[in-house]
C-alpha cells in the first residue's frame, strides 16, 4: 500500500534551514512498496496530487520502481499537460529524447543557485519533474525552497521595488562565452529566431560578428493563479553580473565590456541593480532552501512557481534528468 507523508519526519533523509511550519512540509513524500511500479500510484493518492501541489508545492516520489527513462516521461506525461521542449533555455542541456533532457551540464564543483525555471522568460513551465537514475557519491542534491515563503522574508523594500520596477534581461549568445544563439533557439534560421521573438516580446539585435542580442521584460513577482498567493518569481541573481566570481568578473568585463556579458539584468528601465541588494536577496534564498539526499528511483515534482530548485557540487557520476509541462 502506498504511503504519503511529510519527508521531514524523517530527520536521517532531511535537512533544512527554515522553522516555519509550511516550509517543513515540502516536499510530500509519496513512499512505493516494494516492486510497486510508479504508474500503479493509488488512486486516491494520484487524486490528491493537484492539492497537494497548489498547498505544499512539491512531491516527492520514492521507493517506486522506475524502469527506463521511458516510464519516467510517461509518468510525468500522465497528468495531462503536454511535455514542453526547452526552448530560450539559459544554460546547456541534452535531450534524452522528445519531453526529456539532462539536468543542467555544469561542471560538478559548481553550485547552481536556487530558481524557477525559467522565470527569465514569460513562457515558462508550470510543473517540473526531477528523476534520479543515478545518485553522486556525495553531494548532488538538488536543494528547493517555498517561492512563497522567499517573497514573505525578502526585505520590504526590495520585494516592492522588484514588484513595481521589474526586470530586464539581456542575453548576448555565443560560443566562445557561452551559448550560441542556435543552441538555444534549437534552430539554424534567424527568421525562425526572430518569430519566436516576436511571439514572445523580447527585442532582437543582430550584432556585426553574427551573435544575436536579446532583451526582455519580465514581472520578478508573480501572483498564483489558483491560490491568489504572491511569490518570487525571477532570476535576478542569477543573471547579474555579481553573481560572477569577482575575478572571473573584472576579466570578463576588461574583454567584452557589460553591453556583451553572456547574459545581465537590470530593473525594467534599464537602470542598474545594486549589487549588495542581490546579496540580500541570495542570502534568503540560503536561509529557505531544503536539501535532502538522491536515491536512485526517485521522482520529485514541483509546482514551478511555488518552488525554486538548484543543484549542489558533488563527486562521481550523477544522472538525473528533468520534463516540463
Amino acid at each position: 500500500m502506498t504511503s504519503i507523508e511529510h519527508l521531514n519526519g524523517r530527520s536521517e533523509l532531511f535537512s533544512m534551514a527554515p522553522t516555519d511550519a509550511s516550509a517543513q512540509s515540502l516536499p510530500v513524500l509519496v513512499q512505493g512498496t516494494s516492486g510497486q511500479s510508479i504508474h500503479d500510484l493509488d488512486a486516491s493518492i494520484r487524486d490528491s496530487l493537484a492539492q497537494v501541489l497548489t498547498t505544499v508545492g512539491g512531491v516527492l516520489f520514492r521507493g517506486f520502481t522506475v524502469a527506463t527513462p521511458i516510464d519516467f516521461k510517461r509518468f510525468a506525461a500522465s497528468f495531462g499537460a503536454p511535455l514542453a521542449s526547452y526552448e530560450f533555455g539559459s544554460t546547456p542541456r541534452s535531450k534524452v529524447f522528445a519531453g526529456v533532457y539532462s539536468s543542467t551540464e555544469y561542471p560538478a564543483h559548481q553550485f547552481i543557485p536556487l530558481h524557477n525555471e525559467q522565470a527569465y522568460t514569460r513562457p515558462w513551465p508550470s510543473r517540473i519533474w526531477f528523476h534520479c537514475i543515478k545518485a553522486s557519491e556525495t553531494g548532488g542534491e538538488t536543494p528547493i525552497a517555498d517561492s512563497r515563503l522567499i517573497y514573505q522574508r525578502m526585505p520590504a523594500e526590495i520585494r516592492e521595488l522588484f514588484a513595481s520596477r521589474e526586470l530586464l534581461y539581456v542575453r548576448n549568445y555565443s560560443g566562445a562565452l557561452d551559448l550560441p544563439w542556435e543552441k538555444v533557439f534549437n534552430t539554424q534560421d534567424r527568421a525562425e529566431v526572430e518569430r519566436y521573438c516576436q511571439d514572445n516580446d523580447i527585442e532582437w539585435e543582430w550584432k556585426a560578428d553574427g551573435d544575436l542580442r536579446t532583451r526582455q521584460r519580465c514581472a520578478a513577482v508573480q501572483q498564483h493563479p489558483e491560490t491568489g498567493e504572491w511569490v518570487w518569481f525571477n532570476q535576478a541573481h542569477l543573471f547579474h553580473v555579481s553573481a560572477i566570481e569577482p575575478s572571473v568578473r573584472a576579466s570578463l568585463l576588461a574583454a567584452v565590456g557589460e553591453e556583451n556579458l553572456p547574459r545581465h539584468v537590470y530593473f525594467g528601465d534599464g537602470s542598474p541593480i545594486a549589487d549588495d541588494m542581490l546579496d540580500t536577496v541570495r542570502e534568503v534564498y540560503r536561509e529557505t532552501a531544503i536539501s535532502f539526499p538522491w536515491q536512485p528511483g526517485d521522482i520529485l515534482m514541483l509546482d514551478n512557481r511555488l518552488v525554486a530548485h538548484g543543484r549542489n557540487p558533488f563527486t562521481g557520476d550523477r544522472k538525473v534528468i528533468v520534463a516540463m509541462a
